[in-house]
């Protein structure tokens, strides 16, 4: 997938926005991406194009990217990976330090058992939630750096002047659209069902959501892009995306709030640290308790949700964060 993305891409996103500001900031950064990327640093592309068009295996790929990054290790201060486990197998080949954001989950053994094995790479996690599944590995945590987006001038703030919740978010169990949908119409309010829809989640889409979205309450707008997000998001009284797992960020959460509008999840993974518990958002403890929030989530005051997210996930703030890292790692002064 190309730097930034076209299309969904999270990760990608985060990248280019880190890249950009790096650069600004007087950097000079050498972004391996896909070819077609678009930087300001000095794009190094190992497929001939993006690995949706460049066909074959993807991995394939990869491990020509690890292997002219170690060829090319010489000629940088620090090394930046976002690529996971596998720049980790180029060993003691690299003359540079090498520093790894983890952008998934660790919950799953498989994960417990590669840190495991590999405890000596400086890691940096996205939220402190994220450490939580493999707090007793002893692994080399640098730092927690939040993500930043341009979210200022991505978004603008809405009124919430549609009445209406969004549920704006990908269609699968662990998003929890059916059960934003089923509160939405116990709480008798109108709900906006937006977001794409993963080919291996088709079967519980057909099953779970498409049904409910017969109901007069709830309206289907499919896929949005940015624009069409502020827009649906900006117009809601409420961003309703019950999380039905431990997510150690969540990009759409601090969208969310850039234009103004109020969450209301679970309190769990990384949304406790995300937010002020009543002051941008309602957390709760149990799904039953979502339809009382759903009634009071128009008392929150918009304005604050759109400053906290501007100053606390901004380009600027992640940059500064990374640097401290790049200058721990590489033994300078910050």
């Amino acid at each position: 997938m190309p730097v930034p993305p076209r299309e969904y891409g999270g990760t990608e996103r985060v990248v280019h926005t880190l890249t950009q500001e790096l650069v600004a900031r007087g950097h000079d950064v050498t972004l391996f991406a896909s070819a077609g990327s678009q930087t300001s640093a000095t794009l190094h592309s190992s497929s001939p194009a993006p690995l949706w068009q460049a066909g074959g295996d993807a991995l394939v790929w990869h491990a020509i990217e690890v292997e002219e990054l170690v060829k090319r290790s010489c000629e940088f201060d620090v090394i930046h990976s976002h690529l996971d486990i596998l720049p980790w197998l180029g060993g003691d080949r690299y003359e540079a330090p090498l520093v790894t954001t983890l952008h998934g989950r660790l919950d799953q053994p498989e994960w417990q058992r590669l840190l495991s094995e590999f405890k000596q790479w400086p890691l940096v996690s996205i939220s402190n939630a994220q450490r939580k599944p493999v707090e007793d590995l002893g692994l080399n945590w640098m730092a927690t750096v939040y993500h930043g987006l341009d979210l200022e001038h991505i978004y603008s703030q809405g009124r919430g002047a549609g009445g209406y919740l969004a549920f704006v978010s990908r269609l699968t169990p662990e998003k929890g659209p059916a059960i934003a949908i089923q509160a939405a119409i116990r709480a008798g309010m109108k709900i906006v069902v937006a977001g794409p829809i993963p080919e291996q989640e088709r079967a519980y889409f057909e099953s779970e959501v498409e049904p409910l979205l017969r109901n007069p309450l709830v309206e289907w707008v499919g896929e949005l892009d940015d624009e069409g997000k502020n827009r649906v998001i900006g117009d809601a009284i409420g961003f309703l995306v019950p999380i039905q797992w431990d997510e150690p960020f969540g990009l759409a959460f601090i969208e969310a709030l850039a234009t103004g509008t109020p969450l209301i999840s679970l309190a769990r993974g990384s949304l406790p640290e995300l937010i002020e518990n009543g002051r941008h958002g309602i957390l709760v403890n149990e799904e039953r308790e979502l339809v009382d929030a759903c009634k009071k989530i128009d008392s929150l005051d918009r304005a604050e949700c759109r400053r906290w997210v501007i100053e606390r996930f901004s380009p600027q703030r992640m940059a500064e964060g990374y640097e401290s890292v790049y200058a721990h790692v590489t033994g300078e002064a910050a």
